[in-house]
């Protein structure tokens, strides 16, 4: 089960990112963290924001729903998901987290 956080706007999740993989995924759950794979180098943000446009086409909600709270600079992040609740993230994220 992912480690979720609810708030008044959202959600905050953990996230555990593998930079510079073949294809931008999501692999699933590790140790209640959702676990991304971006094609993207860790470079000049440019692995941040393949995270940001996976989670936002997979949610269908906008890029600017999502936002790094911490970890912009590791592979282990927090993110606030705006317009999401607890209830529908595993369903959205099709996977049995």
């Amino acid at each position: 089960m992912l480690d979720i956080i609810s708030t008044n706007t959202g959600i905050i999740i953990f996230v555990k990112v593998q930079p510079g993989s073949g294809k931008n995924r999501i692999v699933g759950n590790l140790g209640g963290r959702l676990k991304l794979a971006v094609s993207a180098a860790p470079e000049k943000g440019k692995a941040n924001k393949a995270i940001v446009e996976l989670l936002a086409e997979t949610l269908h909600i906008n890029e600017s729903s999502i936002h790094i709270i911490s970890g912009k600079t590791s592979r282990d992040k927090k993110l606030m998901i705006e317009g999401v609740s607890p209830e529908n993230i595993n369903t959205l994220l099709k996977f049995n987290a």
